[in-house]
């Protein structure tokens, strides 16, 4: 396991940068952090699924002061614009609902209303707000959004939502921590497939469901390198996925003491 720990630390060191964030190597965070707004991040982050350069696309595509714009220039502007499974519809609904939501006291406080309870917590309270202040509803908006945790054992990874607290709670040349009184050891592995597979083939995660569980499992195995900020390892996992560095590095990853045949998953 140290081996697999010094492989681990020398890709975070490697990528915590900003040209880590770039065109050639397209992730959500770097149109999220063309703002540093709370409330911009959050969009970039829920409809961060699918294709990357997609993801991009469409998020570098909508204005930066949407959240700004009354509900007749709001139609207006975003006339004809759609996003995988949200309608012109869903996404004009979105940006009023966020215009509520920081009328309200925005993002930061909503969360912090249910944190003292816990970070799942702190997710429920404000997913939950964000129906309560919209009536408006379609499958598409919902996807969107997600469903408050009413059960660990039957929760998904949540994958945006953990790595927008992510964002909010880091600091470094990534995230961008926007947040203050949220502990970064508190803080659930954003996982998704890239993620899931690498840590699987890794054997920093046994179970075999990519689901809230796998990622509280993940999470804890990642504190023994890093009890005071486990996360610190996501992106450089996300990136060593998506870049399918270990099939690459099968030649040479023995320098650990990796054994390739184990990382089938």
């Amino acid at each position: 396991m140290k081996e697999i720990q010094a492989y681990l630390d020398a890709e975070v060191e490697a990528r915590n940068c900003s040209d880590e964030l770039c065109i050639e190597r397209p992730d959500p965070l770097m149109v999220a952090r063309t703002t540093m707004d709370q409330h911009h991040a959050l969009t970039c982050a829920l409809f961060a699924y699918g294709n990357v350069k997609a993801i991009v696309a469409f998020l570098s595509s909508l204005d930066d002061d949407l959240i700004d714009t009354d509900e007749e220039s709001l139609r207006q502007r975003l006339e004809g614009k759609y996003y995988r499974f949200q309608s012109n519809e869903d996404i004009i609904q979105w940006f009023i609902t966020l215009q509520t939501l920081r009328g309200i006291g925005g993002a930061e406080q909503i969360f912090m209303q249910g944190y003292s309870n816990g970070l799942l917590e702190g997710v429920t309270s404000l997913i939950s707000t964000l129906y309560d202040i919209n009536p408006y509803r379609s499958k598409g908006y919902e996807f969107l959004i997600g469903k408050s945790i009413t059960s660990i054992a039957k929760s998904s990874a949540m994958k945006r939502w953990m790595m927008y607290l992510r964002w909010m709670v880091r600091h470094n040349e990534l995230d961008m921590g926007l947040w203050s009184g949220v502990r970064a050891n508190d803080l659930i592995m954003p996982l998704d497939t890239h993620t899931f597979h690498v840590s699987r083939r890794l054997g920093l995660l046994e179970r075999s469901v990519c689901d809230m569980r796998a990622a509280l499992e993940l999470t804890e195995t990642l504190k023994r390198f890093d009890p005071h900020d486990p996360l610190k390892y996501d992106f450089a996992l996300y990136r060593i996925g998506q870049e399918k560095q270990l099939e690459i590095d099968c030649g040479t990853i023995s320098s650990i003491k990796l054994n390739c045949k184990k990382f089938i998953p």
